[in-house]
């Protein structure tokens, strides 16, 4: 079992603070560190010291971590153009030697396009330009060097771009699509993405989910293609500890007010933890993103990695 963690800086975390975490969990032996790119925190909590970019966040980090893998879960297509993102990722993944991964969807919080000045198009459209720009950036990775691309869409336009620079990873850095959308998400993920990502949502659900993307997949012919199989992976909110205690301090933000789904959190020991990943890696999944709340908590980044890690097998 792959297990990366996911942070959330929007909810309050500068740079310093991302970078002491991103640290940590690489000598811990996780393999990732991925952030959600939001603009503002949900709710009314204004997330101070304020929204921190993700893409500026992770070339940074790019720069002052060596092994750990850094991306998004996810990126909204809404914030970013689609060529400018495919050279932004891709200049990331030089700086960090092919580290990067891209996290992409749709977006679907309205009061930080609003806040900001981002256009915020109704569900449909948002899907729309989803699939453009993963045509689009998967599109201008592929082109092999010294060829241009080019690409007429209902929303985007290219002509004869370049295609540079050139990510380290070939074909390109891997995609993750996910969300609970029962119909666009799975057949964008068969189609475009290297992983699938269910967040935050029960095992029940989680393998709902896997079974519409199985079923996307041989519907839009990636079964037997020769594409490698899609990563299926899940998304765990932790609140554990050594005691019944910490661990209900830890969920305590769990239970403030916010402008996400309900989700299904594990709250309580580290070997419930092992017991849901478990599970998870029977319906399926391959990798794990473990949402860690407080960024300040190194504790507990350190007890997942002693006490959960190695109970899990090919943990890396």
């Amino acid at each position: 079992m792959r297990v990366s963690v996911f942070t959330e800086p929007h909810r309050g975390a500068s740079y310093d603070d991302q970078l002491r975490f991103a640290l940590a969990a690489e000598a811990a032996g996780y393999e990732g560190f991925l952030r959600a790119d939001h603009y503002r925190a949900m709710g009314d909590d204004p997330g101070l010291p304020g929204p921190t970019d993700a893409w500026l966040t992770l070339a940074a980090l790019a720069r002052e971590t060596s092994r750990i893998r850094l991306g998004t879960l996810v990126s909204s297509a809404t914030f970013r153009m689609p060529g400018p993102l495919a050279v932004m990722v891709a200049q990331v993944d030089q700086m960090s030697g092919g580290r990067v991964e891209l996290g992409i969807g749709a977006g679907w919080y309205e009061r930080e396009h609003t806040a900001y000045g981002i256009p915020f198009p109704g569900v449909g459209e948002r899907f729309d330009r989803l699939a453009e720009q993963l045509e689009i950036v998967t599109g201008l990775w592929g082109t092999p060097s010294g060829g241009t691309f080019s690409y007429t869409g209902d929303h985007y336009r290219l002509q004869d771009a370049p295609a540079l620079p050139k990510p380290v990873q070939v074909p390109g850095p891997p995609v993750i699509v996910g969300g609970r959308g029962p119909k666009r998400t799975p057949e964008l993920a068969a189609r475009y993405a290297d992983e699938f990502n269910m967040p935050f949502k029960s095992v029940e659900e989680t393998a709902a989910a896997y079974d519409r993307v199985r079923e996307a997949c041989d519907r839009t012919g990636r079964t037997g293609s020769g594409r490698a199989p899609l990563v299926l992976s899940a998304g765990i909110v932790v609140a554990i500890g050594r005691t019944d205690a910490e661990a209900r301090r830890r969920a305590a933000p769990l239970h403030e007010k916010s402008a996400l789904p309900p989700e299904d959190p594990v709250v309580g020991s580290p070997a419930q933890l092992v017991e849901r990943i478990g599970e998870f890696a029977a319906i399926g999944a391959t990798r794990v993103h473990l949402r860690l709340i407080d960024l300040a908590d190194l504790d507990h980044l350190e007890l997942v990695a002693a006490e959960v890690l190695p109970h899990l097998d090919g943990v890396r």
